[in-house]
């Protein structure tokens, strides 16, 4: 694979400012120009980056329907009603109602929890979901993640006296559903000033409220963090802003205190011991969370995540655990036959866009295999099976394309349809997917930019390694916890040569373990290369090559600074370092 190497432009004002910033923090000015790419310009603002401060979360009242929704969830209590938790499937669904069961179930008993089948009943709120609520009585539901375009099953509902009270992100249609309350900042009427949450986010915020009206303290708040870190990380929310205050503080509770289910999770991953990062929530924690909504059903994840005996936690966990090995398989298998589709689509070439389908797929993965085809083929690409009469299926974008606005302009053809600019969900009849392949293409076409269809890496900053000290690495580890908008910086280094002990390594010797030294400084520096082995040959040449590389903490050797190289490149000379262009933010990887 051949990368463009992508470097950010900056201006003289900025490279002014960064060194003013970096004095006055006692940084590496390198380390103030990334501040100020991240639109953190002064002091006060950088002290509030580096040290996210609870006190500094916005007051939920500010969010519109907060106080309809807090009145109505006392009133419930007040009269004993039954209240039932309903939410999505999903990692941040699951995270959402387990964190809303778990508060109000300590101050009251009435309360149940609700979680759709994915294949029975599909996305969101289901009128089997409704008919249960009826059966067991349920006078109030709280639906989390999903519920903002249920406006004909909420309908449903209140013809059957239950009252709703909506708390999403995802962006709403003109007509919202009769609902009491529908806390959701992205409201074209919001008047909250932060629109990022993530749905188990906007739960928080309700209980935040709810705590706040009834004089609860807030510490009473502060060990569902864990939870709300958890969604930030595995839904794709910008971790910036509010987003980052919560993730923050939620890794300290998964590091010091995690609940008793995130805990049996953790062990099954072989992460206890280990300080947990916002990646090990993608790709290990957040996956065997969903791998429950994706093989069984969702409610097997909010069982555990509610779940106050240990040992009964680890039996829960070690079967979530074998859901994600299912998962796994099925992801494999399924990704190969696409990619046949894909590699005998006709015109591939001259296309913008993906979209297939196969009625046979496991609708738990083809969410999973849309993202693969992304990563693969660099465009925007749906992928679609066949749940009883219906092509359902899921959507993922490449960085900075709006899929949901591509998906939104084949609304016509679609029954149903929700989601955010990376990812989304749709369904259609069987007989409109031709059509909806056509339309969505037209889309794509016309709005995709050339450089969004190819493999790119952006550059942060340019260094040698003589600027890689213990104080830069240990200042660096302060811009953590990271994400979107606020992405792992990636850095440069050129005319860096093999010390002469760079090897392939690994089971199937895919990976180059680097020695390598620049003509700048003394310093060698350790490397790794992860699927790079067929770059070893030019490395062992001892001729000059560019990296571009993140900067890890060597996990077998505590304290030790080590490269994570994300391409290597024959050095071309200064001239051809020159031709920058400009800087586009990565989607966070997503399972």
């Amino acid at each position: 694979m051949t990368h463009k190497w992508n470097y950010q432009p900056i201006t003289p004002e900025q490279e002014e400012a960064s060194q003013k910033l970096a004095k006055e923090l006692g940084i590496n000015p390198i380390l103030g120009q990334l501040l100020i790419q991240r639109g953190i310009t002064n002091l006060a603002a950088a002290k509030k980056f580096f040290h996210p401060q609870l006190p500094s979360l916005h007051d939920p009242f500010l969010m519109k329907d907060m106080d309809v929704a807090v009145a109505r969830l006392n009133r419930a209590m007040g009269r004993k009603e039954r209240i039932l938790v309903y939410g999505d499937y999903d990692v941040d669904g699951t995270t959402a109602v387990a964190l809303v069961y778990k508060f109000i179930q300590q101050f009251y008993s009435n309360i149940d929890y609700y979680i759709p089948d994915r294949y029975n009943e599909g996305y969101g709120v289901s009128y089997k979901g409704v008919d249960y609520a009826v059966k067991t009585g349920v006078k109030l539901i709280i639906v989390l993640d999903c519920g903002i375009k249920a406006v004909e099953e909420i309908t449903y509902a209140r013809e059957k006296g239950i009252d709703f009270i909506i708390c999403d992100h995802h962006v709403p249609d003109e007509v919202l559903p009769p609902a009491v309350a529908i806390l959701n900042a992205k409201r074209t009427d919001n008047t909250y000033p932060y629109e990022h949450l993530s749905g188990c986010g906007v739960g928080f915020k309700f209980m935040q409220a709810f705590a706040k009206n009834n004089g609860i303290e807030f510490h009473h708040l502060i060990p569902l963090l864990d939870l709300v870190a958890v969604s930030i990380a595995s839904d794709i929310v910008p971790i910036m802003g509010e987003n980052r205050i919560l993730a923050y503080h939620g890794l300290k509770q998964i590091n010091s205190n995690p609940s008793v289910g995130l805990k049996a999770i953790i062990d099954v991953c072989g992460l206890t011991d280990k300080e947990i990062t916002i990646s090990d929530i993608v790709f290990k924690i957040g996956p065997r969370i969903n791998a429950s909504g994706r093989i069984q059903n969702g409610k097997e994840a909010v069982d555990l995540l509610t779940e106050k005996d240990f040992t009964t936690a680890l039996e829960k966990a070690g079967q979530i655990n074998q859901y994600n090995e299912t998962r796994k398989d099925l992801d494999k298998s399924m990704t190969e036959e696409a990619n046949r589709i894909v590699e005998g689509l006709e015109g591939l070439a001259d296309r913008r866009s993906i979209v297939i389908y196969n009625e046979a797929w496991h609708k738990g993965v083809i969410g999973i295999v849309a993202s693969r085809l992304t990563e693969i083929y660099y465009r925007p690409a749906v992928v679609l099976t066949r749940t009883n009469d219906m092509a359902t299926g899921s959507a993922r974008s490449v960085s900075g394309f709006d899929v949901y606005k591509a998906i939104e302009y084949c609304r016509d053809l679609l029954e149903n349809f929700g989601g955010h600019t990376y990812a989304a969900g749709l369904s259609m009849k069987v007989e409109n997917v031709p059509a909806f392949t056509r339309r969505f293409e037209e889309f794509v076409s016309k709005h995709i930019l050339p450089e969004q269809t190819s493999a790119v890496i952006d550059i942060d900053a340019e260094i040698d390694f003589r600027d890689i000290t213990p104080k830069f690495f240990n200042d660096l580890k302060r811009f953590n916890p990271f994400g979107p908008k606020n992405n792992k910086p990636v850095f440069c280094t050129h005319n860096v040569y093999d010390y002469g002990t760079s090897r392939v390594v690994g089971r199937d010797q895919e990976h180059i373990k680097l020695e390598l030294v620049d003509n700048k400084s003394n310093n060698v520096m350790n490397g790794i290369a992860f699927g790079q082995s067929s770059r070893v040959r030019y490395v062992k040449t001892k001729r000059a090559f560019d990296i571009c590389y993140t900067i890890e903490e060597n996990t077998h050797k505590r304290g030790e600074v080590q490269l994570q190289i994300e391409d290597i490149k024959p050095t071309e000379g200064k001239a051809a370092r020159s031709n920058r262009g400009d800087k586009k933010t990565e989607p966070h990887p997503a399972e």
